[in-house]
């Protein structure tokens, strides 16, 4: 018989388009999604992928079969999920998705509460700024700054975030504000509103210091690096000053959602309910 494993490979490959991107989907070394790849080419006796250049493309072959292992895939988590519904009862685990810096700051607090509470519960917290598959079950709750609109997915509102300008407080008190340099993320979060309107701020002046977290803004700001745009969260408590800046403010809301299927099992209802602060 067909090994699933080997679709399963090929659909990570289909999905994010090299093999080094497969490979840490599904958190094995990339010879062996090559290796699984290849497998399942012998055991079809049709080549299903195009090695030439550094992304790999899909045959047409490859494509029919990837399609086909992706509705094996989706009704595999239907299957899943229906497990879920059917324990009543506060155990299990629960993965979440949420923005790093925030699942860092935020919500420890209540998930640990959660826990006190039902020690059966067992969560997993995915820090990411990409955006699980709540499909696939990369995770069961995702937690986003943008409102999701695809899937069979409820979706609720719980909270805004706010996001002023910071800058330690000698570099706020010595570097006069034509002479500011700004910290901010690098081109993959180029089109975020929040790194959109530092770009109006700067108005021309030097985004001189550019990285992938918020982790690393914090810390170059805190270090006397330049003004950033940061979430009132994690700036809170660090010493920083928050600037004057006209038009800088802006507020994004807050979203969590769950897939339907599973919205209503304790287990899920639970931990959605800890994230929505009751």
């Amino acid at each position: 018989m067909m090994d699933w494993e080997d679709l399963r490979h090929l659909l990570a490959l289909s999905r994010l388009g090299t093999l080094s991107g497969a490979a840490r989907a599904l958190g094995v070394e990339h010879a062996t999604v090559s290796r699984r790849v290849a497998h399942l080419e012998q055991e079809i006796g049709a080549k299903l992928v195009d090695r030439r250049g550094r992304r790999i493309q899909l045959t047409a072959e490859g494509e029919r079969v990837a399609a086909i292992a992706e509705r094996m895939s989706a009704d595999a988590m239907t299957i899943e999920r229906g497990g879920i519904g059917a324990d009543q009862r506060h155990v299990g685990e629960v993965r979440i998705s949420a923005p790093p810096a925030y699942a860092g700051v935020v919500l420890a607090a209540p998930l640990v509460r959660l826990r006190q509470r039902h020690p059966g519960i067992r969560v997993t917290v995915i820090g990411e700024t990409r955006y699980a598959s709540l499909g696939r079950r990369e995770a069961d709750i995702a937690v986003r700054l943008s409102r999701p609109e695809s899937g069979d997915l409820t979706v609720r509102k719980i909270g805004e975030l706010g996001f002023h300008a910071y800058a330690a407080p000698c570099y706020a008190e010595t570097t006069d504000e034509r002479d500011w340099t700004f910290v901010g993320y690098d081109e993959a979060m180029a089109s975020s509103p929040q790194e959109e309107r530092l770009a109006e701020i700067a108005a021309g002046r030097p985004i001189a210091i550019r990285a992938s977290t918020l982790e690393f803004q914090l810390t170059a700001v805190k270090a006397g690096g330049g003004v950033a745009l940061l979430p009132d969260f994690i700036a809170a408590g660090q010493g920083l000053t928050q600037l004057p800046v006209e038009g800088a403010a802006i507020t994004r809301d807050l979203w969590l959602a769950v897939h339907t299927d599973i919205k209503d099992v304790p287990l899920v209802r639970a931990v959605t309910d800890a994230l929505c602060g009751r």
